[in-house]
């Protein structure tokens, strides 16, 4: 039996070399066939052939003319590319750490008088695959939680500021250099917006193009980013700052309902900044290409729409209701969303497989079992947005990944927590910790948010990544990975 695997994996590494590598198999021989020809002719006859061609100079000028014509229009229209020139994650203070203990003793006096509230969100702690580090604001490690808008603008400034006085030291970038400003936080959105905060902080000239984005959950990432894409397409020799964050102050739940109780136990606090660029010099000191970002929506139906709400419980206290069918609505919006990436991103012959597998579903016998793309063959690095281990083991799961693969969404949710849409940084940086990334290695960062949403950014490395020091995970690489137990007795 092991023998026969050993024969189909190499028959299938022989298929795949085959199909990916058939325009080069045929063109090397012809190629060789026409030096061999050119060589064996000699100058001479080449010369008398060319001669006796006629060439009129003036079709020449004009066939040469409308060359450079045809390449120029070529050049001009395609994309400028957008590199990500670096990025950086935010470390919360060791005193705002939440261990279990802490954590479920806040629980008991909190809700005193539910204790049944208190035993679910202790089995969901002890399935959650977070650690002991994890960190809640300030506001939140009061008995009771005092979630006041001066205490949500403060946590904001700490997590933004923090975040953008790292990368502005890391790449020199000066804030009168920034062109472009989008900040998403999905929950906590004030008035003036979080932008106009940051333009206030930093003194950001007074044409800055600058957008707030809210209420699109922890998918609204690669959202900024496909925004940012768009506005450096149109404002050439442009620098463009991405602030991914969200609040946990004001949105902490402090009612009895199961599925509102959820959120407590996963989300932690967390932000990155991202400073992205068009222009030609940043290239060589980039650390990313950014190559395609696709968006999937799922909001038209009903359930997806509602599977992730914000609401009033009985008692008139707002929180954010999860419900039972999330996973297999988010797993309907990850379909769709490959379904539009795989023909972008997979080799030909993972192509042909799905193809063949599709004919023969639809023609010979549609109880076939559908093939799966090995999305393992187009890039190297997958982040997962960390936003529980069922999330991570589904798609571990549905896209056939390996342990490694899936490791630093693991290690982020175990280390930071669910920190929503900044989560996608926290486990590039990860990699990047781990000196896994080299020059021409692929990623896909995938996340899933409320409406419901479904996003993927594609990068490419541009450079061999040495292992960063000062960055998030500058103090506790050296102990990751770790063992997570499916369940940690509490």
């Amino acid at each position: 039996m092991e023998t026969k695997s050993v024969r189909l994996k190499y028959v299938k590494l022989g298929y795949t070399y085959l199909v990916n590598h058939f325009l080069s198999l045929i063109l090397v021989p012809i190629m060789a066939g026409i030096v061999v020809e050119i060589l064996r002719v000699g100058p001479e006859e080449i010369i008398s052939l060319v001669k006796s061609l006629n060439l009129d100079m003036i079709h020449v000028m004009l066939s040469t003319f409308f060359l450079v014509f045809v390449l120029t229009v070529y050049y001009m229209s395609k994309p400028r590319p957008v590199y990500l020139v670096d990025y950086s994650t935010f470390r919360p203070p060791y005193i705002f750490r939440v261990p279990f203990a802490t954590f479920m003793e806040h629980n008991r006096l909190n809700l005193k008088d539910d204790p049944k509230a208190v035993n679910f969100q202790t089995r969901i702690l002890e399935r959650s695959g977070l650690g002991e580090e994890t960190c809640l604001p300030p506001a939140i490690h009061y008995v009771n939680p005092k979630p006041t808008m001066e205490a949500a603008r403060g946590e904001a400034e700490m997590v933004i500021f923090s975040s953008v006085d790292d990368l502005l030291k890391k790449t020199g970038v000066k804030p009168r250099d920034i062109d472009i400003l989008i900040v998403n936080c999905s929950l906590f959105s004030p008035t003036p917006s979080l932008s106009a905060m940051v333009v206030n902080k930093y003194k950001l000239r007074s044409n800055i193009r600058s957008f707030n984005l809210s209420g699109m959950g922890c998918s609204c990432s690669p959202i900024s980013v496909d925004l940012a894409r768009d506005l450096l397409q149109v404002h050439p020799n442009s620098n463009a700052l991405v602030i991914s964050t969200e609040i946990i102050t004001p949105n902490y739940y402090q009612g009895k309902e199961r599925a509102m109780l959820l959120p407590n136990c996963l989300f932690r606090m967390g932000c990155a900044a991202i400073l992205l660029s068009n222009k030609r010099k940043e290239k060589k000191r980039s650390k990313y290409q950014l190559m395609h970002v696709v968006r999937t929506h799922k909001g038209a139906d009903d359930k997806a729409f509602k599977c992730v709400y914000q609401e009033e419980d009985p008692e008139g206290k707002v929180g954010i209701s999860l419900q039972k069918d999330l996973m297999a609505i988010a797993g309907e919006a990850l379909k769709s969303n490959i379904t539009t990436l795989g023909p972008i991103v997979l080799p030909a012959s993972e192509q042909l497989l799905f193809l063949f597998s599709l004919i023969g579903r639809k023609i010979v016998n549609p109880k076939w079992k559908p093939y799966i793309p090995d999305f393992k063959q187009a890039f190297e690095h997958f982040c997962i947005h960390a936003g529980g281990r069922a999330v991570i083991d589904e798609l571990q799961k549905s896209l056939q990944l390996s342990t490694e693969h899936v490791e630093a969404s693991r290690m982020t949710l175990h280390r930071f927590g669910n920190t929503s849409s900044s989560s996608l940084w926290y486990e590039l940086s990860y990699i990047e910790a781990q000196g896994r990334m080299k020059k021409g290695d692929r990623i896909w960062q995938i996340a899933f948010g409320s409406g419901f949403k479904c996003n993927s950014a594609i990068w490419k490395c541009n450079r061999t990544i040495q292992t960063p020091t000062g960055g998030s995970w500058d103090d506790c690489i050296d102990r990751y990975p770790v063992d997570i137990p499916e369940i940690v007795k509490l």
